[in-house]
C-alpha cells in the first residue's frame, strides 16, 4: 500500500491555525499523507503575528532535498516565502531535485521520476488574515517570474491577485481577465477566492489554463470570525486532492467543498480572543 503524499513548504504557526499546522491537518483530513518543509517560525496566535523568525535558507533547501529524496512526494503545496532568498533557493532545491531524480531513472523523464514536478500548488501568502505583512517588496516580483511558472495551481485572494496583477480588483467581474493575467501566458491554472468580496454568497472563479476554461463555484459566505488559515488550508487541500490523481476540475471543488465545511463547523466554536481557525476535522467528528 502506498500513501498519497503531499510536502508542504512554508511557515510554522505557532497558534495552530495558519501555515504548516493548518496545512499538515488539512493534508491529513483529506486523507493524504503530510510532510514539511518548514521557512519560518511565526510568533503568533489568534490576534496576530508579533514577530517572524527566517529559517536559514540552506536549511529549507536541506529540508525539500531531504524529504523529496526519500519519501518523495505526488504532490508540492507552497505556502509563505518571506524573501526573495528564500524563493529562489526553494526554486533551485525543487529543480535541483527533479534533476537528481531523472539522472539517477536510467533516461525516464523527470516528470516521471519527479510526479509533484506536475501537481505544485502556489499559494501566495503576503499578508496575514490580522494584515501582518508576511512577504518582502523584493521578493513578490521573484515569486512571479521564477516560481509561479513552476506551479501547476496557483490560489490567491484579492489582495495577493491585486498585488501580483499590478491591478485593483472591484468585483468578481474582474475575475477572469485577471486570472487570466496571472496565467503566465496561459500555462498555469487560476483559483481567484472571493472571500474578501461582500455579498451572501462568494462565488470563487477557477480558470483552469489547461484546457482554457473557466468554472464558477458558488457557496453561501459564513458570518464568522473564525477565518484564520482558510488559505492554506483551501489550497493543502487542493494539493491533497491532486496528489490522489483526481481530475484538476475536480480536486479544486472537492478543495473548495472541504474548506466550505471547516469554515461552517468551525464557525460554531470559541478558542483564543481573535481570528479563530476552522475546524479542519469536522468530518471525523460524531
Amino acid at each position: 500500500m502506498q500513501y498519497s503524499r503531499v510536502l508542504t513548504i512554508a511557515g510554522s504557526d505557532s497558534g495552530g491555525g495558519a501555515g504548516i499546522q493548518a496545512d499538515i491537518k488539512a493534508i491529513s483530513a483529506t486523507g493524504s499523507y503530510a510532510a514539511s518543509a518548514i521557512t519560518a517560525v511565526t510568533v503568533q496566535n489568534t490576534l496576530g503575528v508579533e514577530a517572524v523568525h527566517p529559517v536559514p535558507v540552506d536549511i529549507i533547501a536541506a529540508q525539500i532535498r531531504c524529504v523529496l529524496s526519500d519519501i518523495g512526494a505526488d504532490a508540492i503545496k507552497i505556502g509563505m516565502l518571506h524573501s526573495a532568498e528564500v524563493v529562489l533557493a526553494v526554486v533551485a532545491a525543487l529543480k535541483d531535485t527533479a534533476a537528481s531524480a531523472a539522472a539517477t531513472s536510467d533516461g525516464v523523464a523527470s516528470a516521471a521520476a519527479s510526479p509533484w514536478l506536475s501537481n505544485i500548488v502556489l499559494d501566495p501568502v503576503m499578508v496575514s488574515t490580522s494584515g501582518h505583512r508576511l512577504i518582502e517588496d523584493s521578493a513578490v516580483e521573484v515569486l512571479q517570474w521564477e516560481l509561479l511558472p513552476m506551479a501547476r495551481v496557483i490560489t490567491p485572494n484579492v489582495p495577493e491577485a491585486e498585488v501580483l496583477a499590478g491591478r485593483s480588483i472591484k468585483s468578481g467581474e474582474d475575475f477572469p481577465s485577471v486570472a487570466r493575467a496571472l496565467s503566465a501566458g496561459g500555462r498555469v491554472s487560476v483559483l481567484m477566492k472571493a472571500g474578501h468580496l461582500g455579498g451572501s454568497d462568494a462565488s470563487d472563479l477557477f480558470y483552469n489554463a489547461e484546457e482554457d476554461r473557466i468554472s464558477v463555484f458558488s457557496h453561501p459566505r459564513i458570518d464568522t470570525p473564525n477565518t484564520h488559515g482558510t488559505g492554506c488550508t483551501l489550497s493543502s487541500a487542493l494539493a491533497s486532492y491532486l496528489a490522489q490523481g483526481l481530475p484538476l476540475d475536480d480536486a479544486v471543488g472537492a478543495a473548495i467543498d472541504y474548506i466550505s465545511g471547516a469554515i461552517a463547523s468551525g464557525a460554531a466554536y470559541s478558542i483564543g480572543h481573535g481570528h479563530g481557525p476552522v475546524d479542519h476535522f469536522y468530518r471525523t467528528r460524531k
